[in-house]
């Protein structure tokens, strides 16, 4: 995509693409937000945490949010093509489907492979390649079969669309004093920064969570620039080979930091939401990795929301992870 400042992202800007998605054909629903005391999850610090469950959002993950407003502006049967791990393809291939348009999503070869027969399964055409090679392949297809290219994290209504995630959070929570957002390209992040800063909540203190092995935006902040590298983690969602040029403005503008959790503590939060009734992908887990192991500071007597971002994990990855 093209250079976009992040002045262009205002409130109204926020509110008018929330209101696209809540009147989405899509289905987008107003997921639930519980408090922590209210599972068995453990939890060793005095503090009021609640957990906004997105993964039982349509779709099984906050990126449905995204695409309501993504798609519903472009024109209506067009020939698209995008790149993901498989949340937002799943999404992706489900609005094509619902508007009766044709697409692509290309796939790292890391991805599960029941997310390929998933998309697969909406009508839309999935090409797995190595990580390395995944905006090579789009830019074929751009040039070869005319297709629009739809980017998963870095486009400007996408992020707007997953501001209503953060804007519905406000509703339940007006003023939190922590929200734990998790990161790969930073669309979901920056969308939920952008609208609970510029919604007046100042003092919000606003951290994303990436894995060691894919921390793009973690690099990005030090080397002050969107960067890319080799990313490796069990969390494929959070693990898009470079962070996202808009994401990266917004996240230095509304982000108080980022944190990184290792693929084991990943392992560990999917394993213990699992046993605790929430089935959450190791995604949508790096929050409450990052809450099991302290990686936040300052939480003591806090009001604290964690997102949980996807549930979009099948019965061969949960074999993966200990009892």
């Amino acid at each position: 995509m093209g250079e976009v400042s992040a002045d262009v992202v205002t409130l109204d800007l926020l509110i008018e693409a929330r209101e696209t998605v809540r009147c989405s054909p899509l289905g987008v629903i107003n997921t639930p937000m519980i408090p922590w005391c209210q599972t068995t999850l453990p939890l060793n610090i005095d503090c009021n945490i609640h957990i906004k469950l997105e993964n039982m959002q349509r779709t099984g993950s906050f990126k449905i949010r995204g695409v309501a407003n993504q798609i519903g502006r472009q024109p209506k049967g067009g020939l698209f093509v995008t790149m993901s791990a498989g949340n937002y393809g799943k999404s992706f291939a489900y609005a094509l489907k619902h508007f009766g348009s044709k697409g692509k999503v290309v796939m790292p070869e890391t991805a599960p492979v029941s997310r390929s027969i998933l998309i697969q399964s909406f009508g839309v055409e999935v090409e797995r390649v190595p990580t390395s090679c995944l905006m090579n392949v789009v830019n074929r297809c751009i040039k070869e079969d005319n297709m629009t290219f739809l980017h998963s994290y870095d486009d400007l209504d996408l992020i707007a669309g997953h501001a209503s995630l953060g804007l519905e959070l406000l509703e339940a929570m007006p003023e939190p004093d922590v929200v734990v957002v998790c990161c790969g390209g930073g669309g979901l992040l920056a969308g939920v920064a952008a609208a609970i800063k510029l919604s007046g909540c100042n003092k919000t203190r606003i951290y994303g969570v990436e894995p060691e092995g894919a921390c793009t935006m973690y690099k990005s902040y030090i080397e002050k620039k969107a960067v890319g590298m080799d990313t490796k983690s069990i969390a494929s969602g959070l693990a898009p080979p470079f962070a996202g040029t808009l994401p990266f403005k917004l996240c230095q503008l509304y982000v108080e930091g980022i944190v990184l959790v290792s693929d084991e503590e990943i392992k560990e939060a999917v394993s213990i939401l699992y046993s605790s009734g929430l089935v959450v992908e190791p995604s949508g887990s790096a929050t409450i990795a990052a809450i099991f192991n302290s990686k936040i500071p300052e939480l003591e007597g806090k009001n604290i929301v964690c997102i949980l971002s996807g549930g979009n994990i099948g019965k061969d990855e949960l074999t993966n992870f200990p009892n």
